[in-house]
């Protein structure tokens, strides 16, 4: 992040029993990752994440907003998504450790939760049942995302083939 934030109480069980990712944790489980993992309250217009940047990190939205933002390649920011409670990003930086794909950036004050590549390296040695529900539940994710990007794309390739079958010939016919 690249403004100071200030670190507000721990998120709870209840809180995380409400977000996906936790789905299917027991309480034990829900009890010691709320304990361990890092919470931030972050003030608004702050990056939390960068475009191109390395990271191991993710981050749980527990309440405020977000958007996400990608770069064209002419170097226009344009926003692609919003997120709030209960939504999570930065998944993708842990599970092929890439480069960041875009930006995300508060656009109110937002608590969340940070879980690094370590945290989830902890939680693997620890209770491999609770790890293996939390990486199936990202991977869950990233194919409802990976299904919405595909459709947009079949959308617009849609459209452009109707426009482009549309537009008057004008080719001398002899």
């Amino acid at each position: 992040m690249t403004e100071p934030h200030v670190s507000p109480p721990k998120a709870q069980r209840a809180q995380l029993r409400e977000i996906g990712l936790f789905g299917g944790l027991n309480d034990d489980a829900l009890d010691t990752l709320a304990s361990e993992l890092h919470t931030s309250l972050v003030t608004a217009g702050t990056d939390v994440a960068r475009e191109g940047e390395h990271a191991r990190e993710m981050f749980v939205v527990l309440s405020g907003e977000l958007e996400v933002l990608r770069r064209s390649k002419g170097g226009i920011e344009g926003r692609v998504a919003m997120l709030g409670a209960g939504s999570w990003f930065g998944e993708m930086s842990i599970v092929d450790v890439q480069p960041r794909s875009a930006t995300v950036r508060t656009v109110a004050p937002t608590v969340l939760v940070r879980i690094t590549a370590e945290d989830l390296d902890r939680l693997y040695r620890r209770d491999m049942k609770s790890y293996l529900l939390l990486v199936l539940n990202i991977t869950r994710e990233l194919s409802r995302r990976l299904r919405v990007a595909d459709g947009m794309i079949a959308s617009f390739l849609a459209a452009a083939w109707d426009a482009h079958l549309a537009m008057p010939r004008h080719l001398d016919e002899r």
